[in-house]
């Protein structure tokens, strides 16, 4: 494996990773920083948690200078809020102090900050389309002097909407800018942003097809209901100590949070209502290992990067494989192991086999058993995963299904008047038979 210093990276920066305890490049890295920091333009594919951000990190912090006021020298494309934050607090931590600042730039927060920072004369700039395009349109930034742009996640903001926008920003660029797009699918909508703005590039997958999971264990688990639904997650979370949670919903999220409140499992919530200071708490409350849980709509599958995350929970499918993807790669990342849980109703088991025929993963649905100790606290329930598919009804002996002893306590049990006219009356509202003396 090649270091750092192989790859071209400069000295200084290879010292300062080297403080970070990062020594040994990952894949995408080893495979595109040369051409990187050659300056040519790049256009690789490889899974989330795969190291991108230092792929395009480290040829903008051995090349970028001082900013003008309101005149950045690089500008990073992401598509969620969370991810911006992110890629700007690491690639600040490649500067030099006095190197110039990094700005992360997005929506749900204050201008004033914002504009404050780009006045100053941000060298870097991070940033979602649509509040970037805010700042250009009323005149508080221009991108002349921008000579390097990193599309990061180019295939959320094509499935996000954001292609109009992004194409309306690299057009407000210099011609002879560099280009560097990351993502970890490629479809046309970002092929044809390859062939519109870059020039010759050079291809990179770290990936060994479209669609790679990473080292991760899958497993789809049928359920009978929504409280089974909640308790199965409740359950996981206790096992593995730290879980990231997907709903369909905003409004089913909270509802979840709720419910895993209900059994002593600590956790917040990201969605789009909620303020960004809101999701910065929750996630940070995540990151410090303050809650067990984070449970997340979609807005979350590619902002959020937080270390050994142990497993991802499918409580609502996703609709599309892509989705599915994104949210597995929160889990095993960057060669860490992890484990991700799909919980499938019974109408749905039809779409989860396309899905399992679409991803390579093996056509299987476990049947998970909750084991409770009655006599013990919550937290000391364990919950285990049955690989084998239940036996017939009547193998091995007689088995009541839960709807047959419902019938059998029924018929144990005797009727119970329901109203004042059914008094006196049996349940079909006939009057008993009369008792005979014994006279």
């Amino acid at each position: 494996m090649p270091t750092f210093a192989d790859l071209g990276v400069p000295g200084e920066l290879c010292a300062r990773l080297a403080r970070r305890n990062i020594a040994e490049p990952f894949p995408i890295q080893a495979l595109t920083l040369p051409d990187a920091l050659a300056g040519r333009d790049i256009c690789g594919r490889a899974p989330t948690g795969s190291g991108k951000t230092l792929a395009f990190g480290l040829p903008i912090a051995a090349r970028v200078g001082r900013a003008e006021p309101r005149r950045p020298r690089a500008l990073v494309l992401v598509p969620t809020r969370e991810l911006a934050a992110q890629v700007a607090g690491e690639i600040q931590l490649l500067l030099p102090k006095g190197s110039g600042a990094v700005t992360a730039i997005y929506g749900g927060t204050s201008y004033g900050p914002q504009r404050r920072a780009l006045a100053k004369g941000a060298s870097v700039v991070v940033a979602c389309p649509g509040r970037l395009e805010d700042l250009l349109d009323q005149g508080d930034l221009a991108l002349d002097d921008v000579d390097l742009v990193v599309l990061d996640e180019a295939d959320r903001m094509a499935d996000m909407g954001f292609l109009p926008a992004v194409r309306r920003i690299l057009d407000r660029t210099g011609s002879k800018r560099q280009t560097l797009l990351f993502s970890a699918t490629l479809d046309s909508d970002v092929d044809d942003l390859v062939r519109r703005y870059q020039r010759k590039p050079v291809r990179h997958e770290a990936v060994a097809h479209e669609g790679s999971l990473g080292d991760v264990e899958h497993r789809f688990m049928q359920t009978r209901s929504t409280a089974h639904r909640v308790e199965l997650v409740a359950q996981l979370v206790r096992v593995h100590e730290r879980a990231l949670v997907f709903c369909r919903t905003r409004r089913g999220t909270e509802r979840l949070v709720k419910q895993l409140k209900a059994s002593h499992v600590t956790s917040a919530a990201i969605h789009g209502d909620r303020t960004q200071g809101q999701r910065e708490r929750a996630l940070a409350a995540f990151a410090a290992g303050r809650v067990s849980a984070l449970v997340a709509t979609d807005v979350a599958a590619r902002g959020i990067h937080v270390d050994d995350v142990a497993c991802v929970i499918h409580f609502d499918l996703p609709a599309d494989p892509k989705d599915y993807i994104h949210r597995s790669g929160r889990t095993g990342r960057a060669g860490a192991t992890g484990t991700v849980v799909a919980l499938v109703t019974a109408e749905q088991r039809g779409a989860v086999k396309a899905l399992q025929r679409s991803l390579g993963l093996p056509r299987e649905l476990h049947t998970p058993d909750i084991v409770v100790a009655r006599d013990t606290e919550p937290a000391a329930t364990t919950m285990v995963a049955d690989r084998r598919p239940a036996p017939p009804r009547n193998a091995g002996g007689p088995r009541r299904s839960a709807a047959g002893h419902k019938a059998r306590r029924r018929r144990l049990q005797p009727a119970a008047a329901t109203s004042a006219t059914d008094r006196g009356r049996g349940r079909r509202g006939k009057r008993p038979a009369r008792r005979r003396s014994s006279a």
